[in-house]
């Protein structure tokens, strides 16, 4: 196996473990701290869902970087600064998911000293760790839904132009990207939830991207393409007239 297959089956690795890590991640959230007002005084519930939610979102981070520190000496080739702006954006994705992670993970550490309280202070207790989880919320729709749209229009654009892969799942992400984002847009102005029927909906093209890009790169690898060889469309249209 060369070393651009094994770009090619790393980055898929890590986009499928963004999909794992987050729909589980979510899952395991909403039957605890999400789901629960009271959870940071509650006696009765169990952290443990919590801890483990709060360490998918740190695989979830990791990989996210993964997928774009893995195909930046790849998707360079056809645009430089396209690509940096690639990575850049994931980071800020990574970054955001990780503080929306650390704001539930403070809601365990108080309810560690505050479960079983009544009375004015379980109140108290109570509006603030539902201001963690509001937090968590925002996060939510900055990271994987803001910063994501972003970073898919970059990435899925360039993989359109570099024809790495074939161009109907590029053409999934062109349009799952603005999808997502205006989705966000939406539900940040209150017009609909965001896991509502309309934000799954809105989110669905950006899923089927993801996975057949992942899926592709792993069975796959990449196409034959100029970009491979170092040669981009720019420099091929340039040495062509030359040539001539």
């Amino acid at each position: 196996m060369n070393s651009t297959r094994k770009t090619a089956v790393v980055a898929g690795i890590f986009f499928l473990i963004t999909e794992v890590t987050a729909i589980l991640g979510m899952l395991l959230y909403r039957n605890s701290v999400l789901s629960t007002p009271q959870f940071i005084v509650s006696s009765s519930m169990d952290d443990t869902g919590v801890l483990l939610g709060a360490f998918l979102e740190v695989l979830l981070a990791i990989a996210v970087v993964g997928t774009g520190v893995t195909l930046y000496p790849i998707i360079k080739k056809q645009n430089e600064g396209m690509a940096l702006g690639h990575v850049a954006g994931r980071v800020i994705e990574a970054t955001i998911i990780t503080v929306g992670a650390i704001s539930l993970l403070a809601v365990v550490t108080m309810r560690q000293g505050l479960a079983g309280t009544t009375g004015p202070e379980a109140v108290a207790a109570a509006t603030v760790g539902q201001s963690l989880v509001a937090v968590h919320d925002w996060t939510f729709l900055f990271g994987p839904k803001f910063a994501l749209g972003a970073n898919t229009l970059l990435l899925a654009y360039l993989m359109y132009r570099s024809r790495l892969v074939p161009r109907f799942i590029a053409v999934l992400g062109l349009i799952g990207a603005p999808l997502v984002f205006v989705s966000a847009t939406a539900v940040l102005f209150g017009v609909y939830e965001d896991l509502s029927t309309i934000g799954v909906l809105a989110a669905a093209p950006i899923l089927a991207w993801e996975v057949s890009l992942a899926l592709w790169m792993i069975m796959k690898g990449f196409r034959p393409s100029p970009v491979l060889t170092g040669v981009t469309q720019a420099v091929a249209r340039d040495v062509a007239p030359a040539a001539a």
